[in-house]
């Protein structure tokens, strides 16, 4: 029997999804809280990995299990053995052709960005931060930059292990309040650190680092060198994760501020 579950998550103080030896994971514990309802190791198979120190809204993952439970046992039951910052949202049985990764159509991810003389103290965990006076149309201008089909190669890792560099952003966007940017970003997928390596150079521009055309040379040069740092995690949040339809999974519509209506 293989089980589909939706998980959220506060990242802070973890070394990301992907279980590891010795080191506190998402993965980690949510294979040992399953242990405790099935009674037998289970492993499960994510949509996607998350960085040390990355949230998570809609992460959606799956696992084989011959244990009948009922479906609460796989929530509540689950939850009972995980800490407050990770909870399991719904579970529900999928025909075995089913993939976690592999099945995923599209992926979303927000980043919520502080604009401040100080970093906030009591989110400061749950947001990125600089103190550098941004150019809010340069933002916006870059967002627009980014968006269709490109060769990342700029933006991604030394580490990661895609085979492609092509990525096609299907959305950017942008807003303000007052203090606070939030981006929304849509995507096939991710390479490693691509999106905080594309969060770091809008920053850039709209600090009057670089000029917009950088964005396009960036893309061109495809030379990860060129590009400023990789930004902090701690503002990322893995929002929704798209799949098809015949799965019949719960509509995701997860939002890092929920004050927006807006959909686009």
């Amino acid at each position: 029997m293989r089980v589909a579950c939706s998980v959220e998550y506060n990242g802070y103080g973890f070394c990301g999804w992907q279980k590891q030896p010795k080191t506190l994971t998402i993965q980690g514990l949510i294979e040992k809280a399953l242990f405790e309802i099935a009674k037998k190791d289970i492993k499960t198979y994510a949509s996607g990995r998350t960085d040390k120190g990355v949230h998570a809204l809609g992460q959606v993952f799956h696992f084989d299990t011959a244990e009948v439970r009922p479906m609460h046992a796989w929530v509540k039951g689950v939850n009972a053995f995980l800490p407050e910052s990770v909870r399991i949202q719904w579970a529900m049985i999928v025909d075995e052709s089913f993939h976690a990764r592999h099945s995923v159509k599209e992926r979303e991810y927000q980043y919520l960005l502080v604009n401040d003389s100080y970093n906030s103290a009591p989110f400061h965990s749950n947001v990125g931060w600089t103190y550098h006076k941004l150019n809010t149309k340069l933002i916006k201008l870059s967002c627009l930059k980014f968006k269709g089909k490109h060769d990342f190669t700029s933006f991604r890792s030394s580490e990661c292990q895609a085979k492609s560099p092509i990525r096609t952003i299907k959305k950017f966007h942008y807003e303000e309040y007052g203090k606070f940017h939030l981006f929304t970003i849509t995507a096939d997928g991710f390479l490693h650190h691509q999106i905080r390596n594309m969060i770091a150079t809008i920053i850039h521009i709209a600090k009057g680092s670089e000029p917009l055309e950088y964005i396009s040379e960036l893309l061109t040069k495809k030379n990860r060198k060129y590009a400023p740092p990789t930004f902090m995690p701690n503002g990322l949040y893995l929002t929704n994760i798209k799949y098809d339809e015949k799965w019949k999974f719960p509509i995701s519509n997860n939002k890092v501020n929920i004050l927006s209506t807006n959909d686009d």
